[in-house]
């Protein structure tokens, strides 16, 4: 990947940095020779970022052209907005109070450059500052009123470094650049950055170590270099062309928050945040699905006006679902009114709606994996050993704790199944969406529709192997390419805009 550090003016540029190009601002932002680049991660160490000046437009025109830049124009416009640095500030407190107790003056300048400060006691705090705002050159102004707190903080340029500290920054600055997530010894051959997001402390994730091998092994085939990331490096989302979250999703959750930072910031991702908001709450798609009219078992939202009429408009066996369960966790069979009462008692501590529900059995379970709309894959899972469901959380034999599994043909599916999969996920979006039917009487019911589906190494790959694995990075690919040439298109329609900037 093309490295660019823009400038107002290159002869102002002090530092030794190697295999980076330092431009001048007029040039990147009028030569055409920029504009036609491809894999160009930009720093905008411009010396003013405010609204339509040539700093601004430097960041505002590099994510036009698809250009990966720090920092990127959310982050300018963090600079400007008092109540994101309050939040920040009152985020990261103790850091704060920590790094400077020692103080007794009322008000304290912190020089932050590419992450790192001349004094050691500061640098915690300095790189803290540097992943919130993600520009290379940051200046914190801090007062002092009973407690240490940021009043201000902004970009700041070369010029505005001390003659004192040019020789500590010069060697920030070659760490900086010589980091591996900005470079690579296959430069040339990958197109765009993929991260994909695990936890290696996840005890069922939704994809073994075996598919995360193969799906970097695919992104890689697809023109992706590939780094995996953890919640640790939120604050890196923007270095990415695209995010994949290999983690359980809920919306109260650090992969609600990854997914929301990557979508504001134009990045594709897989989980999008609006999949795992419809698809995280059970009575958001109960509600959807009936709106929808889709088939799918007798099903009441239960509250606390109508719980003791569930018994006589569903009948038991009932089964209760938390909105947010997931993998069978949080789902209860109750045989009569006793258990019934009981378990709303405890599941009502932590949601006002709780999903009450028929008991279908049937010996398996389809999952219905879909894409950008289109079906990829098709399993069926069976239920646990002595068990009404796929898995038993409460067996004390390990090898009993899930039912066994195929892979079916998609076309051996049988057609309503297929079809009700499509319909009810239409209804969510075009994302990445296992969808779980039965088949009762010869007829689909829809029972969920998961944001986050399974794929594990041997399972949902059975049949279709390596290609369940490129499914998903082409159509991250596509979906990159799809918001460049927007981007540039848009572009155009105002390519008038160079003779105002200069």
């Amino acid at each position: 990947m093309k490295k660019l550090i823009v400038v107002n003016n290159p002869k102002n540029w002090k530092f030794h940095v190697s295999e980076v190009q330092v431009v001048s601002a007029k040039d990147y932002l009028t030569n055409t020779e920029f504009t036609k680049m491809r894999n160009v991660r930009v720093f905008n160490l411009c010396k003013d970022y405010s609204y339509q000046s040539k700093g601004y437009y430097v960041s505002l025109l590099a994510e036009a052209r698809g250009h990966k830049v720090i920092p990127n124009v959310k982050s300018i416009r963090d600079f400007k907005a008092p109540a994101v640095v309050k939040n920040i500030s009152e985020e990261i407190d103790d850091l704060i109070q920590k790094s400077l107790h020692k103080l007794t003056g009322s008000e304290f300048t912190l020089s932050i450059y590419f992450g790192q400060n001349v004094s050691p006691q500061y640098l915690e705090l300095s790189q803290e500052l540097y992943r919130q705002f993600q520009a290379p050159l940051l200046r914190a102004h801090f007062v002092f009123k009973q407690k240490w707190f940021i009043q201000s903080i902004r970009p700041i340029c070369v010029n505005e470094i001390p003659d004192s500290h040019l020789e500590m920054v010069d060697q920030f600055a070659k760490e900086y650049f010589d980091k591996n997530r900005f470079s690579s010894a296959h430069t040339d051959d990958y197109l765009y950055d993929l991260a994909i997001l695990v936890n290696p402390e996840e005890k069922e994730p939704p994809s073994n170590a075996k598919a995360i091998q193969k799906f970097i092994a695919a992104a890689e085939k697809t023109g992706f270099r590939v780094e995996l990331i953890t919640k640790k490096d939120y604050h890196r989302v923007g270095e990415f062309d695209a995010l994949f979250i290999r983690e359980t999703t809920n919306v109260n959750h650090h992969t609600y928050a990854f997914a929301r930072r990557a979508q504001s910031q134009g990045i594709a991702v897989i989980d999008d945040p609006d999949s795992i908001l419809r698809c995280s709450n059970k009575v958001y798609l109960q509600e959807l699905m009936t709106v929808g009219k889709i088939p799918a078992p007798h099903t009441i939202i239960a509250h606390s006006e109508n719980r003791h009429e569930l018994s006589k408009q569903i009948g038991f066996p009932m089964i209760l679902k938390a909105p947010d369960s997931s993998f069978s966790m949080g789902v209860v069979k109750v045989k009569d009114e006793k258990e019934l009462q009981a378990n709303l008692d405890k599941m009502f501590e932590s949601s006002d709606l709780i999903i009450a529900q028929e008991f279908t059995p049937t010996k398996f379970d389809w999952r219905i994996g879909i894409l950008d709309g289109r079906p990829f894959y098709a399993c069926r899972y069976y239920m646990a050993k002595d068990h009404w469901q796929i898995y038993n959380w409460n067996s004390k034999n390990e090898d009993d704790i899930c039912g066994l599994f195929d892979c079916v043909p998609l076309d051996e599916v049988p057609h309503g199944i297929i079809k009700a999969a499509l319909r009810v996920a239409s209804l969510i979006g075009n994302g990445l969406y296992g969808v779980d039917l039965k088949e009762v009487n010869g007829k689909p019911m829809v029972i969920e529709v998961n944001d986050n589906p399974s794929i594990d190494d041997n399972i949902e790959d059975q049949i279709g192997g390596e290609k369940v694995y490129l499914t998903i990075m082409h159509s991250l690919r596509r979906r990159i390419e799809e918001r460049m040439n927007s981007a540039q298109q848009r572009l155009l329609q105002h390519h008038g805009i160079d003779s105002y900037i200069l």
